[in-house]
């Protein structure tokens, strides 16, 4: 083979392997509490709750809060409490990302309302579901933004400690949330089950 067509083939070889690479970098929620840590999938096709989840993330915002409403087979919810300044502040509030892609599905991560008839999301609030088979009842009504990708045994002991008659921990469940960037190679090496990475 003469030169210059080596050097094309080692050209166009070096070429494609740039071309196929894959750098992408993806943001994972990650919760810490007192049980372990649970580490979350952010979808993109319900783009607010993502960039609002990441931006509360990157603020602290939860990281004096708990887990404040624990019910077996139902859901483990954290952030503000259900008071009103929760509900009714603006700065607080989203317009639904209804999906029918996204389901309350075990691991399903969901963001928590009052009983508004506009169905705005309290972005202060989230929930996990636990219930193995789901809560399909909640599908278009509460906006489901992310998914459980590594952590569920940790959801499954919050939700099955000691609480109150209003589903509050009896020892509270301290929340520390933020955000990690990590590649493909990265959430493979760490076992994480991620939807859309092969």
């Amino acid at each position: 083979m003469k030169k210059w067509a080596l050097l094309l083939v080692l050209i166009l070889g070096v070429a494609f392997v740039s071309f196929t690479k894959d750098d992408s970098v993806y943001e994972i929620g990650r919760i810490s509490t007192p049980k372990g840590e649970i580490f979350l999938w952010l979808y993109n096709e319900t783009p607010k709750h993502k960039a609002s989840f990441i931006e509360l993330a990157k603020k602290g915002y939860w990281d004096s809060l708990r887990f404040n409403r624990v019910i077996p087979n139902f859901v483990a919810q954290g952030g503000c409490p259900d008071t009103p300044e929760g509900f009714t502040d603006s700065e607080y509030l989203l317009e639904p990302e209804f999906n029918d892609n996204l389901l309350h599905e075990y691991g399903a991560l969901g963001a928590g309302r009052d009983g508004n008839p506009d169905k705005l999301s309290a972005r202060c609030q989230f929930y996990i579901v636990q219930n193995k088979k789901g809560l399909h009842r909640l599908d278009g009504d509460y906006t489901v933004f992310g998914k459980v990708i590594k952590g569920m045994n940790v959801v499954d002991a919050i939700v099955d400690v000691k609480r109150d008659s209003l589903d509050e921990p009896l020892i509270p469940i301290a929340l520390n949330v933020d955000i990690i960037k990590l590649n493909k190679k990265e959430l493979k090496a760490l076992n994480f089950i991620v939807p859309y990475v092969k």
